[in-house]
């Protein structure tokens, strides 16, 4: 018998279903350890962090996702709380929640812009092509909603 058909055979016997059930309790707490690290190494690797308070307390996970500034460090206000969302005006200024025509910098598109160079303002203040959460930049060349107006 050559290595190829003894290692089919070992498999046949070894990777049957009832082999791979988690039936004994270590079984289940591994298979539930293997999938809490998948997940966090998910979100390290897409460079993604939750506030576990925040989602505690009933807010949903888009309003739970923190911020990072430029350099990828999470964002942190004065009191030393992580920043979840931030509101912006249409010129991209940070501005308190209830400001009457402001939003998450998240739901900003090109359509809520007149110009190509009120986007472009927008854009730079709200992290440029480094963080274009909006995708106003289409083509990765720093250049936001060119289809706009430019003045």
């Amino acid at each position: 018998m050559n290595i190829k058909n003894t290692l089919q055979k070992v498999a046949k016997e070894k990777l049957t279903k009832e082999n791979l059930k988690p039936t004994t309790t270590k079984k289940k707490v591994l298979l539930g350890v293997l999938i809490v690290l998948l997940g966090a190494l998910g979100l390290e690797i897409s460079n993604t962090d939750f506030d576990i308070g925040s989602l505690l307390s009933g807010n949903s996970i888009a309003d739970s996702k923190i911020e990072r500034d430029v350099n990828g460090n999470l964002l942190q206000n004065d009191n030393g709380d992580f920043v979840t969302r931030i509101m912006r005006d249409i010129n991209g200024n940070e501005v308190p929640v209830g400001t009457i025509g402001a939003k998450y910098t998240d739901e900003y598109n090109c359509d809520d812009f007149s110009t190509q160079i009120q986007a472009q303002a927008f854009f730079e203040k709200a992290g440029g092509p480094s963080n274009d959460m909006n995708r106003l930049d289409g083509d990765k060349d720093g250049q936001a909603c060119e289809s706009l107006p430019k003045k």
